[in-house]
Formats: C-alpha cells, structure tokens, sequence
C-alpha cells in the first residue's frame, strides 16, 4: 500500500497527475505521447499502444494543453486534455505569469454564476436546469425560447436574472394589434420650441434594453416577429434608412404558451433558427411547488442583489470563446448535425422517414459555443462530448421538422434527438 501510495504521487514512469479531472500527461519528452507513439496508462505499469496519439498542442491563457486521444481495442479510449507540470518536456513549455488572465476569467466566471444562481433562488424556486440554460445562452451570447404553461414563472425568472446582472430589463406583451413599430420605435413631429423649427425625430422602441422579454411571442403576426430578427442577429436597428445600435450585452428571452394555439401565429423556421436555445419549462415537484404556496401566501419578501455588470458578462463571453475544442468532440459534432438531414447521402432511413428539414450549419455552431460555456460552468476548461449530449436537446429541438408519419405515430422532436444521440455513442470511433 506505502508503495501504491507513492507511486500515485509521483505517477508512473514520469506521468504525473495534471488538469482538471486529474488526468494523466506524461512528463518526459521520450515517451511524451507527441512523438506518435501512446502509452496504455492502466494499473502499475505502462505497456506501447498500437494505435497511434493524435496529440495537438493548444494553449488557454497561455496555458500549455495537449489535446488528444489515446487507445485501442486492448486499452480503454483516453482523452487527453489538460497542463503538463514536467519541467523535462520539450513538447510545451511552462505558461509565463502574465499570461494567466483567462485562467483567473474562468475562475471569476464559476464564482459569478454560482452567486447568480444564489440570487435567483431567492425569488425562483427549483427550475435549476432552466436557470442554467439561461445562463448558458447568455454566456455564448444567444437568445432563448422558453416554451412552458402559464403559472411557470418565466417571467419572474428572466426579470429577476436581469435584476442579478445589473442589465437594463424590458418586457413586450405580444398581442394579434402589435406592429413593428411598436418594437423598435417610431418616428415622430418634433417642434423646437425657440425657433418653431419642426422636424422628424426617432423615438426609441422598448427593444433599445440589454435583456428583452418576448412575452407570448407568438401570439403576434410574423410581420411583427421579423422586426426582432436584425436586433437578434445585428444587436442593431434600422429605422428611416439609419442604423441604430444597442446596448450590449443584449438577449432576447421570448415565450410561448404550448397549449392554446387558437389565434397564434408559430414562428417561422428562420426566426427559430436565431434562438440558440428552445428551453421546456416543467412542472415543478411536489416539495417546490409546496415551497412556493408558502412563500406566495405569506409575508415573505427577498431583496435581489446585483452581483455582475454588463461589462463582466462581456468578458466571460470572450473567455467562452477562448475555450480550446478537443478535435474529436467537433467531429461528434459535425457527425451529429449531419446525421439528422434527411437530404445528406450517409443519413440513416430512419432519419429520410421521420424528418423532413434538419439543422443547418447555424446548430453545430452554436451547440460548440454552448458546450464551452457548460464546460466552464462545470468548472472545466476543455468540451467533452458529454457537454454536447445534454445541449443537444436545447439546441436542436427547434431545428428539427419532423415529417407527418412522424407526428402520427407520436414521435416527438426530443424522441427522435435520443435516438440521434444514442446511433452516434454506439457507432465505432473514427481512427484520427
């Protein structure tokens, strides 16, 4: 056991425990796995590896990582991801000091969302995995639809994470009357009170905020809903042949009642496309919902407090994108959104049969975003494919339009993402 005991510590043959997760990296450059040749680390002993290590030497903040994989079918699939500690190895080199900062923006980040999400349960009870997703999408600068019965506190959700971040909020009651003027302003007949002079000026619309809210988005004509579509993509506004920008960050959180369609109008499949998340809000349990009669039947009051600022959230977006991509999880990736087009030559019969229009190149970009900022959230600095699994739903539930046959044998888009997800675990690793 005492010999056990330090070889965990000092590791075997030179590797040493590195990164978050404690992995394992190898601190000698003659048997560094950059050389082509892996090493099978199992029990006490390393043993050569048939299979060739695609290492790829990235960095994060100045941070040495190596990304890659290792195995075989006698060695079990290692993914490599994380900071070599060796002083000897010529690979990569220790990260200078002032070369830590996004390190310590990540750090910053996890602590922010963690009093975040203390200051919304103050006010919100349960709903965790949506004040997640939330927050997730904020992070990789996208918009969210929320789909949920009334009575689910969307609207107390997105107002109170607002309040947490310090963000200018407003809310847009969708109605059959709106017109897009009534979004993005209008303009008016001005007289100057000195001169007489009168002359046109733009009155700025309620969607000149940094968190808006779109409630019951579709319960207003399309021509109504397009007037959010360069404000989601451009974060601007065109109003009498001039360009008005907005304040950033900015969001767009809309809603949609799933379970009275009489008199809505469904968003057409190019405005879905611009929510980087459809996010299901469910019931709450038994035990929160009982928390929640007693706090809204008594005296109960909580104060939210603001615990970040626009301008911190802007940082985090750019530590987000700074978060290196393994190769093998963007093959997933790419794999994944392929797979479910029912126009593409490899997609399976299944998919030609239940789908009709897939995702397009916008969903493997933004279910990477996504899974960098989970990564984070999750205090890592590197993707796994486990973070793409479980933002694949979100991502590519709004994105999937599935055929006839499919809704009459009810099978649902979240059925048929499960099936996608669960051919591409089964499916044989690619040899990179």
């Amino acid at each position: 056991m005492e010999a056990e005991r330090e070889l965990g510590e000092r590791g075997i043959g030179g590797v040493k425990r590195a990164g978050i997760g404690s992995l394992l990296l190898n601190t000698h450059h003659e048997d560094c796995f950059g050389v082509g040749q892996a090493k099978k680390l199992s029990g006490l002993g390393a043993s050569p590896c048939t299979r060739r290590s695609d290492i790829i030497p990235q960095t994060f903040g100045g941070f040495p990582l190596l990304i890659g994989r290792v195995g075989c079918g006698t060695c079990r699939l290692i993914d490599i991801l994380g900071f070599c500690l060796g002083h000897r190895c010529n690979l990569v080199q220790p990260p200078p000091v002032e070369a830590q900062d996004d390190v310590v923006d990540a750090s910053q980040l996890v602590e922010a969302c963690g009093k975040i999400r203390e200051q919304v349960g103050r006010v919100v009870v349960g709903q965790e995995e949506v004040i997640e997703q939330l927050l997730i999408a904020i992070l990789a600068r996208g918009h969210c639809l929320l789909e949920g019965v009334p009575g689910l506190a969307k609207t107390l959700m997105v107002s109170t994470l607002a309040e947490s971040m310090h963000l200018d909020f407003r809310r847009i009651q969708f109605t059959p009357d709106l017109m897009p003027g009534d979004i993005t302003g209008t303009e008016i007949i001005q007289e100057n009170p000195d001169t007489g002079h009168r002359q046109f000026v733009f009155e700025k619309g309620p969607i000149f905020t940094q968190m808006l809210l779109a409630d019951e988005i579709n319960r207003t004509p399309p021509k109504t809903q397009a007037a959010l579509l360069e404000a989601m993509q451009e974060h601007a506004v065109t109003a009498a042949g001039k360009t008005y920008r907005l304040d950033e960050p900015f969001f767009v959180l809309a809603t949609q009642n799933p379970i009275e369609q009489e008199g809505t109008y469904p968003l057409p499949e190019a405005q879905r496309d611009r929510f980087l998340f459809h996010v299901v809000v469910n019931y709450p349990s038994r035990d929160q919902e009982s928390e929640i009669v007693d706090r809204t039947t008594s005296t109960f009051n909580s104060h939210v407090e603001a615990v970040v600022d626009g301008e911190q959230i802007l940082k985090f977006q750019e530590t987000v994108r700074r978060v290196p991509l393994p190769p093998h999880v963007k093959e997933w990736v790419l794999d994944a959104v392929r797979s479910i087009r029912p126009a593409d030559p490899d997609s399976d019969s299944w998919v030609k049969e239940l789908i009709e229009w897939g995702p397009g190149p916008r969903a493997s970009q933004q279910l990477v975003l996504a899974a960098k900022a989970r990564a984070l959230l999750k205090g890592r600095t590197h993707v796994t494919i486990e973070d793409v699994q479980i933002l694949a739903y979100p991502v590519l539930r709004h994105r999937i339009v599935p055929t006839f046959a499919a809704e009459a044998e009810g099978v649902t888009v979240d059925d048929l993402i499960t099936r996608m997800i669960k051919e591409r675990t089964a499916a044989p690793e690619k040899v990179m």
